[in-house]
């Protein structure tokens, strides 16, 4: 049965109602040397909420803070129905120590900016957004809690943390009576599977709704990339988006190939590389918006046709196939037929999963 921007979905453990895809405003400005000029970001901003789309995506350094002054800008009239997210954590004064990393003073200075940039009293969603190894986890949730007890943020939530120190994070605030994380955003895609070692199932444990970011996986799985940009040199110097992603060694012959298998799916479902990449990510239910970065409307469009694909069983079996990841110790081992035969012998016995 299709999705539809308006088939809302709780946020982890929480009564949070958001739409089954987000809206990435990383794309408002052009300060990152790909985003969306004012009126095209504002293009965007529209065709998303007019659909019904209620759950946007930014950060406190996104163009260098234009992401959140032209959504606080766009948002101004209908801010009670959107849900608004923001990040800490990232440098926002290249030279001061303290003005990026997980502590209270960046926390504190950080919210009070993307306040004033967002033009709002309040942020419904604010996330840790990078781990930093060397701040106290309790210094992180109360400082977190305190800024829900002031009614600056409504929900907490981390990005891109191990998931041992998320769990324990998880675990300190309902020990102590902080607000809990409520969502989880990390790279997760046909290309970077990685996070079903142990992220997902943690979030889904400690009641986190996963938000995964890069879907696309920077538009490698969009087919927009050939074996041409594995040339050492391609596009080097450019300022482009795709060299970027060759900078970042994202496109690999293994990447391609499953680039390759999603082009394969779209031609047989009728369907775009973009639309078939994003279904595939819906369907873990794990899983509860991915974000979608557009730079045009036209994208943008794209993208939201993701709601309304559908596979058979086969086409399911060979996008896993192609991507799949090892998941390691101990899942490995655990999963065998060896711990299955020592553990549970014939006895039927059911598995929490």
């Amino acid at each position: 049965m299709p999705l539809t921007l308006d088939t809302y979905r709780l946020l982890g453990r929480s009564g949070l109602r958001v739409s089954p895809l987000a809206l990435g405003a990383a794309t408002f400005g052009t300060e990152s040397g790909w985003g969306a000029e004012q009126d095209e970001a504002r293009k965007l901003f529209d065709l998303y909420v007019e659909r019904g789309g209620n759950f946007i995506d930014t950060a406190s350094t996104y163009s260098g803070g234009t992401s959140e002054r032209l959504l606080g800008e766009f948002a101004r009239n209908r801010r009670e129905s959107l849900v608004l997210a923001t990040k800490y954590t990232t440098l926002r004064r290249p030279g001061d120590p303290n003005s990026s990393g997980s502590h209270r003073k960046s926390l504190f200075a950080s919210v009070e900016e993307s306040l004033r940039r967002l033009g709002t009293d309040y942020v419904d969603l604010l996330y840790l957004h990078v781990w930093d190894f060397t701040t106290p986890v309790e210094e992180i949730l109360r400082g977190m809690d305190d800024l829900v007890r002031q009614g600056k943020i409504l929900y907490v939530a981390i990005c891109n943390t191990p998931a041992w120190q998320v769990s324990r994070m998880q675990t300190a605030a309902a020990l102590r009576g902080w607000s809990p994380l409520i969502a989880l955003q990390i790279e997760y895609n046909l290309i970077e599977r990685t996070g079903e070692r142990d992220l997902i199932p943690m979030a889904r444990e400690m009641g986190l709704g996963v938000v995964p970011y890069s879907p696309l996986a920077g538009g490698v799985l969009t087919g927009k990339y050939s074996r041409a940009d594995l040339a050492a040199d391609a596009g080097v110097g450019d300022g482009t988006r795709r060299a970027f992603n060759v900078a970042l060694g994202a496109v690999t012959e293994r990447n391609l190939a499953v680039a390759e298998v999603v082009g394969e799916v779209a031609e047989e479902t009728g369907r775009t590389p973009a639309q078939v990449a994003l279904a595939w990510t819906l369907r873990n239910p794990g899983v509860t918006a991915p974000i979608i970065g557009a730079r045009t409307p036209a994208q943008l469009e794209d993208n939201l046709g993701a709601l309304e694909v559908d596979f058979t069983v086969a086409q399911l079996a060979r996008l896993d196939e192609i991507s799949t990841v090892s998941l390691g110790h101990p899942h490995e081992l655990l999963a065998s037929d060896h711990i299955r035969a020592v553990t549970r012998g014939e006895l039927k016995i059911p598995i929490r999963r």
